[in-house]
């Protein structure tokens, strides 16, 4: 969390666009921080999206032109979203994929890294330690007090309020 990784998806959107490229956003239904019916990143930066609940729905999405899906909070999906995603990109489609690939409590967040292994590129990006600077690729689930030592809960969305990136010296 807090890697830069919707912003960087709203940024290849926007170039691809830019480039006369049909692209076709979508957002988990389950992350409605920024209201709904957009990919917005910390920063502020946004896009328009389609929203699905399952990865099922999103070939469905894919209108004629469509030259590139970017799907957000992809680990929200669920392992179905590598089949859908290695379908799309099977039809020639460009699939760029945001989201986070380990669980706060440190452990692999599917499907992420089953994505990373059939991907021809991947761009692993990290945030900055609350505690000490360092580059963090770690996040960890907070309360006002302390870290909350929680079972993972992948359906819980949140930001600065609930979760703190960390390095691995700090991540509890």
């Amino acid at each position: 969390m807090f890697a830069g990784k919707s912003e960087e998806l709203v940024r290849r959107v926007r170039r691809a666009r830019l480039a006369g490229r049909g692209v076709v956003v979508v957002n988990h239904a389950l992350d409605v921080r920024a209201g709904g019916g957009k990919v917005a990143s910390h920063s502020g930066l946004e896009v328009p999206s389609a929203t699905a609940s399952t990865a099922a729905e999103i070939p469905a999405l894919v209108e004629p032109g469509t030259e590139m899906v970017a799907i957000d909070e992809a680990q929200f999906f669920g392992p179905e979203l590598v089949d859908v995603v290695v379908g799309l990109a099977d039809k020639g489609l460009v699939v760029v994929v945001a989201g986070l690939s380990v669980t706060f409590d440190g452990r692999p967040f599917e499907p992420l890294p089953a994505l990373m292994a059939v991907a021809e590129r991947v761009d692993k990006l990290t945030a900055v330690c609350m505690v000490c600077g360092r580059d963090a690729a770690y996040h960890v689930r907070i309360t006002r007090d302390d870290v909350a030592p929680e079972v993972a809960d992948p359906a819980h969305v949140g930001g600065t309020e609930s979760y703190q990136a960390r390095c691995r010296e700090h991540r509890g």
